[in-house]
């Protein structure tokens, strides 16, 4: 063996070179950039001079544990109970395939195996990469991460995260990084409002983008470290509730896997490997038209009756909606929050001729029909509870804290689990239902299950995820007609696993104009068009009170997969018009919008921005906002704002499908589009065919 063997990986645009280290047993990233970047010499290298640290502290190293990495931030801290903790490994052997690698180190004294696994995703730039450990003896695992990854810098390091709180999630944020540690993460049993598991690095504000993405709906942490080598090291894992994991003799552990993803092209290139993994992610369900629904809630909230359900789903049926949800407030006990989760049979009061009749009803509109459910929830006054006090998170002698008026389930119990599958196949099969949205509306608390061991060692936050993912697995396989919407109190369960096994996700609860396009902004550079559901409503700002027009609202729900949530029946015949005219325009162009390539124009910090989506038929569709104000004048008067475009061909023609007007692809990215934005008219969307 030589020290300096090197493995590479290739995905359809980059390179990824692993080596073994010629300091240490350990690996360290050699090269991560386009095809070809790993030809010369690495840009990784250091001195190999250290002073009052380690050969291991100072290497750009893939995975190191605390022991041979004693200073600057280990990935994995393992001991025997009650002893020192610490891992001297030495390398095993690697084993490689065709877009896969495993690296493995031992340590005998400890009786640890560790595989570093990397595999390539066809069709993308991403990288996942995930650890397992397996034991001769028992362990106690303090720290457990999933990988690390090192990006070099010339200068202070650009971070971009998601950040926000309920009701305004993912905006978009950075952070210059010229030394010291950041760190982000949740332990709310969920990714959380706070935080989203992603993280881009740039070498200064306009270089190539290094991105990460933990594939993991439960505690999570993502630290960034600005090394004093010029260096910046991510890692990223998963949290024990309990604050440490036990491996028992013989059992194997897998770690959440890490996303990787590497583009030229900034922030904006990133972006679209992201989106080209999910649409990976979708598989064949991508093909499934993302139709257009009404959700009655904002409408109703609680007050739910046939009656008045079915007038508001001729309304929507009326003005082209293909799908109609009730939302809150359908089933026993629920007049308000505080009853009736649990207890998940519909309410005879409200549907006197029956569910069913009532279900029939909806589809002989020509709508598809949807429900809203929050499996993971009980009500202290339901059924379920008076019957089951033993299945929720609760600690003996200890009162039962109440976050909206709820209950948690242990989803890690598997007589939880049986419950929650069999009341989704009794709904599912005793009524036609081709939508459900799955809500999650309270994190975990008093996290613990008396009765079933030693506290420590239960592991309850992975039991909980594994529970959640076998749940909506059961979903995919035993109803795959069922279109599944994911939802946390809005935002705070997003996530690859979650997207994986889901196909649309609600960003936020918050649904204003201005407030929902910075959602949708920080939402986009992560995720793809086709899993954003954005609603068109009345609701005012909460954190940018400017009224927008109705045009507004609809070109900005546009954006992802258009639904509808406003009370239709205070909706005048102009407006129903108008709304029926742009619910046909993006029946017409939503293939455009979630299968093509998203590029975003400008942020909601300039007073005109947009996306631009480029269709493999040759259209672009570009949705255009103004943020300015409404004077017709952005910059100077009669001179109308202009949206520059970009990835077109600069020799070509673009048409406007409305308008007739034609431009050349030069003059689209050079000068870009043009709007002269009113009071009357805030946004656009326009349709170019190349001819």
């Amino acid at each position: 063996m030589t020290p300096y063997q090197r493995w590479t990986l290739r995905t359809d645009a980059t390179s990824y070179t692993v080596r073994l280290s010629a300091d240490g047993p350990w690996a360290e990233l050699d090269a991560w950039g386009p095809h070809g970047v790993e030809t010369g010499p690495s840009a990784l290298d250091w001195s190999h001079r250290t002073h009052f640290f380690t050969p291991a502290d100072a290497a750009p190293a893939e995975y190191l544990p605390y022991g041979l990495r004693p200073f600057t931030g280990a990935d994995l801290v393992a001991s025997r109970p009650g002893e020192e903790r610490g891992v001297w490994w030495e390398f095993a052997g690697a084993e490689e395939d065709e877009g896969a690698l495993r690296l493995a180190f031992t340590d005998e004294v400890l009786g640890l195996r560790t595989v570093l696994c990397y595999r390539t995703v066809p069709g993308t730039d991403v990288i996942l990469r995930w650890t397992e450990f397996t034991s001769s003896r028992e362990l106690r695992l303090e720290r457990l991460d999933s990988a690390a990854v090192t990006v070099p810098v010339t200068g202070p390091a650009r971070l971009t995260y998601l950040t926000g709180q309920w009701s305004q999630e993912f905006q978009h944020t950075r952070l210059d990084l010229s030394r010291g540690t950041f760190s982000m993460g949740s332990t709310q049993g969920a990714p959380g409002h706070a935080y989203a598991p992603w993280l881009a690095v740039q070498d200064g504000e306009n270089g190539p983008a290094y991105g990460v993405a933990l594939e993991w709906p439960g505690n999570w942490h993502l630290t960034a470290q600005a090394e004093p080598g010029g260096f910046v090291r991510v890692r990223a894992g998963r949290v024990p509730h309990e604050g440490a994991v036990y491996l028992t003799p013989g059992e194997t552990l897998t770690t959440p896997r890490l996303a990787c993803a590497f583009s030229a092209e900034g922030l904006d290139g990133l972006s679209r490997v992201w989106h080209r993994y999910e649409r990976h992610l979708s598989g064949e369900r991508l093909r499934r038209p993302r139709k257009v629904l009404y959700n009655s809630w904002e409408a109703t909230a609680f007050d739910v009756d046939a009656a008045g359900q079915l007038e508001l789903a001729k309304t929507a049926a009326d003005i082209g909606a293909e799908l109609f949800v009730v939302d809150d407030g359908w089933f026993t006990g629920r007049a308000d929050d505080t009853g009736g989760l649990g207890d998940w049979y519909p309410d005879p009061a409200a549907f006197p001729d029956g569910f069913g009749r009532f279900v029939d009803d909806v589809r002989a509109l020509g709508l598809d029909f949807g429900l809203w459910i929050e499996p993971e929830a009980v009500s202290p006054g339901s059924e379920l509870y008076a019957e089951h006090p033993d299945w929720v998170y609760r600690i003996e002698d200890r009162p039962a804290r109440l976050v909206r008026n709820q209950l948690l389930l242990d989803l890690g119990r598997t007589d939880v689990q049986d419950f929650v599958i069999g009341t989704l196949d009794r709904l599912l099969t005793e009524y036609d239902i081709s939508y459900l949205k799955w809500d999650m509306n309270r994190p975990p608390t008093e996290r613990s299950r008396p009765g079933a061991g030693p506290a420590d060692r239960l592991d309850l936050d992975a039991q909980h995820v594994a529970g959640y993912l076998h749940v909506l697995d059961h979903l995919r396989s035993a109803h795959p007609h069922v279109t599944v919407e994911g939802c946390a109190g809005g935002g705070a369960r997003v996530d690859h696993a979650t997207l994986a096994r889901t196909d649309v996700l609600w960003p936020s609860d918050n649904t204003a104009p201005l407030d929902r396009l910075a959602i949708q902004y920080g939402f986009l550079h992560a995720h793809a068009p086709h899993v954003m559901s954005s609603w068109v409503t009345d609701a005012p700002g909460v954190f940018d009170p400017r009224s927008r027009s109705l045009a507004f609202r609809f070109v900005n729900a546009m954006c992802g997969v258009l639904g509808i949530g406003a009370d239709l029946r205070h909706w005048d015949a102009d407006q129903r018009a108008e709304a029926a005219r742009w619910i046909a325009r993006y029946k017409d162009v939503r293939d455009v919008v979630h299968l093509g390539e998203a590029r975003l124009l400008g942020s909601p910090r300039d007073v005109t921005c947009g996306v631009q989506y480029d269709g493999a038929d040759g259209r672009t569709v570009v949705a255009a906002l103004s943020t300015g104000p409404l004077d017709g004048a952005p910059l100077v008067p009669g001179r109308p704002a202009r949206l520059r475009l970009r990835g077109l061909d600069a020799a070509a023609t673009y048409r406007d499908a409305d308008s007739g007007a034609a431009y050349s692809g030069a003059h689209l990215l050079h000068y870009g589009l043009p709007f002269a934005w009113s009071a009357a008219h805030d946004a656009e969307l326009v349709v170019l065919t190349r001819e």
